[in-house]
Order: C-alpha cells, then structure tokens, then sequence
C-alpha cells in the first residue's frame, strides 16, 4: 500500500504508472492507496487533472468501465479520442474490451 501525507498527489502518481492502451478505476486506485472505498474521493482527485499535461486522467473511468468524466475534458469526445489513439475500443462511451484493458495497481505495482 503506497501512503503520502498528500492523498491527490498519490492519486497522480498511480495514474502517471498506467500503461497506455490500458485504463482503471477511480476503486482501484482508491484500494491501492489504502481505502476500498475512497473511489469519490479519487474522483475529486481527478475532477483537477483532466487538462494538466503530464496525467493521463483518460486512462481512469469508472468500476465498470465507463468513461464517466468525459465532459470534465476539452471537449466530449476527447477522453474517447485519447483511448482510440492508444488502442482502446470505446462504444456507446464505454471501454468495450473492459476485463483485459483493466490495469489493478495492486497487482501491477509493487
């Protein structure tokens, strides 16, 4: 389990791990940094990051892989247009092949 005094930093720092053509949840992330159900909490940790340079807030949706947060970005279909360019397929604003495009950061990191 990763800790830090700043809990929206550590939220960054699990994102800025996930591989692209690959994406999580805003759960998992919460269960890698110590609170299974701090998922709200990493979401207002991602409601400030979806237009920094250097966070790939495209790769974090919601539990079943929805692209929940696609209106926080520059435009509507941004956050889908990121996905596709990496890979991903998304239909109907949802990450189709969700189980194998799931990165855990509990498994993945160590």
């Amino acid at each position: 389990m990763k800790k830090g005094n700043d809990f929206f930093n550590d939220v960054y720092d699990v994102v800025r791990q996930i591989p692209a053509g690959r994406a999580t949840s805003y759960g998992a992330i919460a269960a890698y940094l110590g609170n299974k159900r701090g998922a709200r909490q990493v979401g207002w940790a991602m409601g400030s990051s979806y237009n920094e340079e250097g966070i790939p807030a495209h790769r974090v949706v919601n539990k079943v892989g929805e692209l929940s947060a696609s209106q926080l970005f520059e435009t509507p279909t941004t956050m889908q247009e990121r996905l596709e360019a990496e890979g991903v397929k998304v239909e109907n604003n949802r990450i189709v092949n969700w189980e194998q495009c799931f990165w855990d950061p509990e498994k993945e990191l160590h």
